[in-house]
């Protein structure tokens, strides 16, 4: 058993890449598939505009 990555030989170089790669396409498929169910549940909210309003008055102080 090589406890060093400098002295591995190419099969455990090979093994390495594939569980990374393989790793990688399961957070990718994961993330994908998260990002697809959110978006079914979400609906479109659209407000009308009324009147112009215009505030003369107010009782609440203004901090600057």
């Amino acid at each position: 058993m090589n406890h060093s990555i400098y002295s591995a030989d190419r099969t455990t170089h090979l093994k390495i890449v594939v569980v990374a790669l393989v790793a990688g396409v399961i957070v990718a498929g994961i993330g994908i598939m998260s990002r697809t169910s959110a978006d079914e549940y979400q609906t479109a909210r659209v407000m009308k505009a009324g009147k112009p309003v215009a505030i003369t008055s107010s009782n609440n102080s203004l901090i600057r």
